[in-house]
Order: C-alpha cells, then sequence, then structure tokens
C-alpha cells in the first residue's frame, strides 16, 4: 500500500468475510486516495510503524510517505489501476492482499510507468484494520 497501489476489483475471500470485505474495501480506496494525493487517507489508514518496499528498491515509513506528499510537484499519481487482488484473512485481526498494479507517477521527481506485483499485510487494532507493511516488485 502506498502511493501508487491498488485498485477496484473483486477479491477472492478466504477465512473472516468481514476482514476480506474491509481490507477489500482499503484497497480499492487506496487508488482514490492516490490519484486525490489524499493524505489524510494515509495517516488514518498506515500504522504508525508501517514500512513498505517499493519496486525501485526503497523501503519507506510513515512519516517519509506522508512528508512526500506535502510535494506533489514531485510525487504525484497520474494514472492507477489494479488487478488480481486477492485478499485472505486470518483469523479476526490479520490479513493479507496480493495484486498487480499498474501505474503512471512521479515518485521524489522519478517518472514511473510500469506494473507491479504487490503484497499488503494489515491487522485490526482498536477495531479498525491498518496497513503495518507493504512490498512491491517490478512485474515481468
Amino acid at each position: 500500500m502506498g502511493f501508487s497501489g491498488c485498485g477496484s476489483h473483486k477479491a477472492q475471500t478466504g477465512g473472516n468475510s468481514d476482514g476480506v470485505a474491509a481490507v477489500t474495501k482499503l484497497e480499492n480506496d487506496t487508488v482514490k486516495a492516490d490519484l486525490a494525493n489524499d493524505k489524510t487517507f494515509y495517516e488514518k489508514v498506515l500504522a504508525d510503524d508501517w514500512t513498505g518496499g517499493d519496486s525501485g528498491g526503497t523501503w519507506f515509513t510513515k512519516a517519509e510517505v506522508l512528508k512526500m506528499m506535502d510535494d506533489p510537484e514531485h510525487n504525484k499519481t497520474n494514472s492507477e489501476k489494479i488487478s488480481e487482488l486477492k485478499v485472505r484473512a486470518y483469523g479476526n485481526n490479520t490479513a493479507v492482499a496480493t495484486y498487480k498494479d499498474t501505474y503512471d507517477s512521479l515518485i521524489k521527481g522519478e517518472h514511473r510507468t510500469r506494473t507491479v506485483i504487490a503484497t499488503d499485510t494489515f491487522v485490526k487494532t482498536g477495531g479498525e484494520w491498518k496497513a503495518v507493511a507493504g512490498h512491491a516488485s517490478q512485474a515481468k
């Protein structure tokens, strides 16, 4: 989960259907947040200790992502679409989402147009689902 990371496709379910539905909605809402540069979405959804690895080989923290969003001249999503979204819940408080993400973005001033395969891990804490980790690798 991150700047260019989610979309609107039906998820394959497994385990807790409420958790699958909630995480599927978060993944769908992420595309909207990316396109709108919606910093408040990430403030709410990313756990304070979230880390994400991007397809360029860089790790980011929540604080770094939020700071980047303050600079839309060098960090913005022009287009984004996901496919093959699958969400699996484990028990009542853990879920993993996998998907392909095709995007056109500017990240730290670098223009990227690519498709990645991604994994996001979520934990339900205090009654809310939070992204705790994410990773993307360039697809072949």
